[in-house]
């Protein structure tokens, strides 16, 4: 392994694409000094993987700004190998849907993950859970064990919860332009669940990047409550470069401005309207569910056996 190498290409990629200019110099010059200090003279992939991610996390916490070991070969070209990690999951996860169920009450609990899938791929599965979830009277969507995902994706599930075009996210490059917003589409296949009745969102601490904005977009309209941990931080989309055959240059190259809060939630993640530890929060958004639809009130078809579920400790 040509350590050298992999450094200086990962230099020259941070200083060419990192969103923030200026820590892009920082990590730069960090990076060179280390590498002749000789911190970085291990003898695997992995270590150096982890040397180099430790030192580009070091200045402003980014973790998106990696240099991520891969245990089987990756080929070269950017994003290859997100994409070949995206090929092997979708499949194994039923397109990215792997759990769909009616609970009591007439509430839906919807899993999403591993990750929101390119919108290419994932939209017949989101189309067809959705169609489904439409006939429920309460949603619970599942993110705890969601590691991120495209925004399209995001804005693509937003379309199904609400009853018009939103503006969800703003993109912004280096130098602070706005290089793309993302809307709720003002129509999407299927039936949409609405923009009225309750929807709760799972969280945990590995709910991260794409899957937070997806929680984040959803409680800062007031569309969703969020219920179980803090979620991971990462806010900003990144690139992948491939620098040797296990490790990518993972790269962020713009930033997440949200437009009800005009911020993101960039290392201080999403933070839960109902705290709960992640092992809990499904039964805890059920009740949240059940005490909601009692509340509404009697125009509902389940209502029943909404009051018998409360009733027997669901």
């Amino acid at each position: 392994m040509d350590t050298t190498t992999v450094v200086d290409r990962t230099r020259a990629l941070l200083v060419e694409h990192y969103v923030f200019a200026d820590v892009a110099e920082k990590l730069d010059a960090l990076l060179a000094a280390r590498l002749a200090a000789g911190a970085y003279d291990v003898t695997t992939p992995e270590e150096l993987g982890a040397a180099v991610t430790a030192d580009l996390q070091s200045v402003n916490g980014d973790r998106h700004l990696r240099l991520k070991f891969h245990p089987d070969q990756v080929p070269e070209g950017d994003d290859a190998a997100l994409m070949q990690e995206v090929a092997r999951s979708f499949d194994q996860s039923l397109g990215g849907v792997p759990q769909l169920r009616r609970l009591t009450g007439n509430v839906v609990h919807l899993e999403l993950g591993p990750s929101l899938f390119p919108v290419a791929w994932a939209a017949e599965g989101i189309t067809a859970a959705f169609t489904l979830a439409s006939r429920g009277d309460a949603l619970i969507i599942d993110l705890r064990a969601n590691t991120g995902g495209d925004p399209e994706t995001v804005a693509l599930v937003c379309g199904y919860l609400l009853d018009e075009a939103t503006h969800l996210n703003t993109l912004h490059e280096r130098g602070g332009e706005a290089s793309r917003q993302f809307w709720s589409p003002t129509q999407v296949p299927g039936r949409r669940f609405g923009g009225t009745k309750p929807v709760y969102v799972l969280t945990s601490g590995k709910t991260f990047s794409g899957a937070e904005e997806l929680a984040y977009d959803l409680q800062q309209l007031g569309r969703a409550t969020v219920v179980g941990e803090r979620t991971g931080g990462g806010a900003h989309p990144r690139r992948g470069f491939t620098v040797h055959p296990h490790l990518e240059a993972t790269i962020p190259v713009a930033r997440a401005v949200n437009p009800v809060s005009g911020t993101n939630w960039e290392l201080v993640g999403v933070t839960p309207d109902v705290a709960v530890p992640a092992a809990a929060a499904l039964d805890r958004a059920h009740r949240e569910a059940l005490a909601e639809l009692d509340r509404r009130g009697g125009d509902l078809p389940a209502l029943a056996e909404v009051r018998a579920a409360r009733s027997g400790g669901a």
